[in-house]
């Protein structure tokens, strides 16, 4: 028994590790096809990457927001890191059965961990096989989250680890046996059962149930090692070394996801300048080793756990895209086209090959069938990604907010979109529209710029422009940017017109911009058009940067001499959509302000005495996030902090909130497209608001305002929805809230029952 323990334990092992280190450099290789990424973007602050890695590792903290999946797992995988010692102790066992760790093989805080680890790491394998079970990609429609997921590989996983966890009990217990624990140790407090157990046996027979079973132990741990390095494309067996340089090399140092601002085109590493693009650069990515080496490795952490999947709006909704089958098809790819990549095959941008028919000779069929197939195509034209899938995306975040190993989907849904755009023209006809108005108008609707400040003469006090009223915005304190639905839409413009009435109250001074400003450009970068994004954006960062009294030089540049601090240039949106690109994506143009979400500013104002709540809006209401607000910068608590302030108001969540609320249907330039493949995002959004049976249904981005409003119109005239429901702006409730109720007093003496300072606050400027 001990010969043949031995002889298969160490066969095993020496074809283990040799397949293992193969597949390590294969690993490097691979991901070495990648393109390079912009000098110090992945590399920029060691410590703090560092930090960030201990702390989502040990802390969990994607993975906790799982309730009991982030216990169990947190057990499984700290076991995988740190139950090796016992490997190294099964070995020992095949020569002496009885033989320890030296040193602390018989420490007693060694033993009561491995005890401890052991058997939680046993446990928590139970956990998610059992819930792995209970969400059978056989549910009905789209219910589970391993829909699509290889199957046959996590549960080879899972029993691995069981058997491992298994076999280390069963070989404490034949450990207590031979070291003759006659009595109740601490060491063995889990396998003294099987001490028990095992005591009456003879010498011999429990020599040689230590050796049958290490080398079990040892043989699944070794067949485990075999299996994953002849499959790199494995994710659920590979993430768990993968998932640490891939969270160290996160978009972002400080440990926060990958959303907010779109990076910027790049090509063989270097942005690209668009005012004179090289010959070689490269738009997009058509061909997936033009994705860069972060995202290889993105692709190959990929666990296939479905927590994107389960939170995407378009998967909720019928449609092609799931976040999850996207990164598993380009991993799959990627891996199956790496020898022909690796020979020096590929293809010129004029669809030539680049490598001879002798470099290729040994490139196995696979592999050169794999490279014929088009990244982006249909079924028909056996491509990896269909072009809906694609154009099913949102980038509301979802996918990227769950991840738990910082996958960042919405850049690689991009980059793909931005070759589709710029190289093939192709894309949904009705974002052409909105395309050739944002080049000819400067805004989505093709509307004249005059009309920007049409809605300043539906209020009753003057609104400062800048140039035609002061002369720059040094004499206010903030620059309100309207922005195009705000200005041109006429729900959106009953938004503004609240909030610019709000600010009159407050005695906040603040001015607009005068007509010239075009639209930010959110719509256009998302959907892949970059050149008319910068386009855009270098415009308006001029026209800030003068507005804000700074002086440029020949070339547009902000000179050091006038340039003010970013304090100094402070800017309220009421759009999410413009508060990112201004405050997050303009510093890549030279813009650098200080952008707040105009419900920010209400709740400061609110808290500063300012703006004071005193009529009851009566009725109950549910809030939606805008995922621009929400998930991409952070913003959840200032409009629920409003809605709270307003007397009467009952407000109740929907079950999809905060972190884990649903999309309305409108991000990714989806606002201008159609939908044509299963339910309407927004009337899935509305559905769940109306389950609650709301009087009000309110948000805080004009985009989500027309998505809503258009679903609750149409139920109301399905009969699905009460006629008295509203969809609201939280700046409209509260403006409700603080203008004093009409009644039939005279207009110079106030309400009974009040002094004259409590019926009308004397507006105070803003601290």
């Amino acid at each position: 028994m001990q010969l043949a323990a031995i002889i298969v334990s160490l066969v095993l092992t020496v074809v283990g590790v040799a397949l293992l280190a193969r597949a390590i450099g294969q690993f490097v290789r691979h991901f070495a096809l990648g393109q390079p990424v912009p000098v110090g973007s992945r590399t920029d602050n060691p410590y703090s990457r560092s930090v960030t890695l201990v702390r989502e590792f040990l802390g969990h903290t994607r993975m906790n927001r799982w309730g009991i999946v982030g216990i169990a797992h947190w057990f499984v995988a700290i076991g995988f890191l740190t139950l090796p010692p016992t490997i190294i102790t099964a070995y020992g066992q095949l020569f002496q059965a009885d033989w320890t760790l030296p040193a602390i093989g018989g420490f007693l805080p060694y033993e009561l961990y491995i005890e401890f680890i052991a058997a939680m790491t046993t446990i928590g394998i139970a956990v998610l096989m059992v819930i792995r079970l209970l969400n059978l990609p056989s549910r009905p429609g789209r219910k589970s989250r391993f829909a699509g997921s290889k199957m046959g590989q996590a549960y080879f996983v899972e029993y691995v680890i069981l058997t491992i966890g298994l076999a280390i009990y069963v070989l404490r217990g034949l450990e207590g046996a031979l070291h003759h624990v006659d009595h109740y140790e601490a060491a063995y407090f889990a396998s003294y059962p099987l001490v028990l157990a095992f005591k009456g046996l003879s010498l011999g027979t429990l020599q040689n149930l230590v050796y049958l079973t290490a080398m079990i132990k040892l043989g699944t741990t070794m067949v485990w090692m075999i299996t994953v390095s002849l499959n790199t494309n494995m994710g659920v067996a590979w993430h768990r070394f993968l998932a640490f340089p891939n969270i160290w090399f996160k978009r972002n140092a400080d440990g926060s996801t990958a959303l907010g601002a779109l990076q910027p085109m790049t090509s063989g590493g270097k942005p690209i300048d668009f005012t004179d693009p090289g010959d070689d650069d490269v738009f997009g990515v058509s061909q997936v080793e033009q994705f860069s080496w972060k995202g290889l490795l993105d692709f190959s952490t990929c666990t296939e756990c479905g927590r994107c999947q389960s939170q995407c709006p378009a998967w909720n909704t019928g449609k092609p895209l799931s976040p999850k089958l996207l990164i598993m098809s380009l991993r799959d790819h990627a891996h199956a086209k790496a020898p022909y990549l690796l020979a020096g095959g590929g293809k010129t941008m004029e669809g030539e090959e680049k490598a001879s028919a002798e470099q290729l000779k040994d490139v196995p069929a696979a592999a050169l069938a794999e490279a014929e197939r088009p990244l982006i195509g249909t079924l028909e034209d056996n491509g990896v990604i269909d072009p809906d899938v694609l154009w099913s995306c949102t980038t509301c975040g979802a996918c990227v907010e769950q991840c738990p190993v910082d996958i960042e989907h919405v850049d690689h849904i991009v980059d793909m979109r931005r070759y589709q755009v710029m190289i093939e023209s192709s894309f949904p006809s009705e974002a052409g529209t909105m395309l050739k108005n944002l080049e000819k108008k400067g805004n989505p609707w093709g509307l004249a710029k005059k009309q920007r400040l049409e809605w300043t003469k539906e209020v009753d006090f003057e609104i400062p422009v800048v140039g035609r009223d002061i002369e720059d915005l040094t004499e206010v304190e903030y620059l309100y940017w309207v922005g195009c639905a705000g200005a041109l839409e006429d729900r959106a413009k009953k938004t503004t017109k609240a909030f610019a009435e709000l600010l009159h109250i407050a005695g906040v001074k603040f001015a607009i911009m005068g007509g010239d400003e075009k639209c930010t450009g959110d719509s256009a970068r998302r959907l892949g058009n970059e050149p008319l994004f910068q386009e855009l954006g270098m415009e308006n960062v001029m026209a800030l940067n003068m507005a804000f009294g700074e002086e440029t030089d020949d070339d547009g540049k902000v000179t050091e001499e006038s340039r003010k601090p970013k304090s100094a240039k402070k800017i309220v949106a009421t759009c999410p959509h413009c508060l990112n690109t201004i405050g997050n994506e303009y510093p890549q143009l030279g813009g650098d302000y200080e952008v707040v979400h105009h419900t920010q500013l209400l709740q400061h104002l609110v808290d500063e005495g300012k703006l004071v709540p005193v009529t009851p809006v009566e009725g109950l209401i549910t809030y939606h996030d805008p995922c621009y607000l929400g998930r991409h910068n952070k913003i959840y608590t200032p409009p629920r902090e409003i809605i709270a302030s307003v007397p009467g108001l009952r407000n109740e969540e929907m079950h999809r909130h905060k972190e884990r609320g649903f999309c309305c249907g409108a991000g990714g330039a989806r606002m201008w497209m159609e939908e044509r493949i299963g339910k309407r995002i927004n009337n899935e959004r509305v559905d769940e608001a109306l389950s609650l049976n709301p009087d009000i249904v309110s948000t805080a981005c004009p985009f989500c305002l027309v998505m809503l409003t258009d679903s609750v119109n149409g139920k109301k005239n399905d009969g699905k929805a009460k006629e008295t429901i509203q969809v609201v702006d939280v700046a409209q409730l509260l403006l409700d809230s603080v203008r004093t109720p009409v009644d039939d007093e005279p207009d110079d003496e106030p309400p009974a029952g009040t002094s004259e300072s409590e019926s009308e606050p004397e507006p105070q400027p803003v601290k």
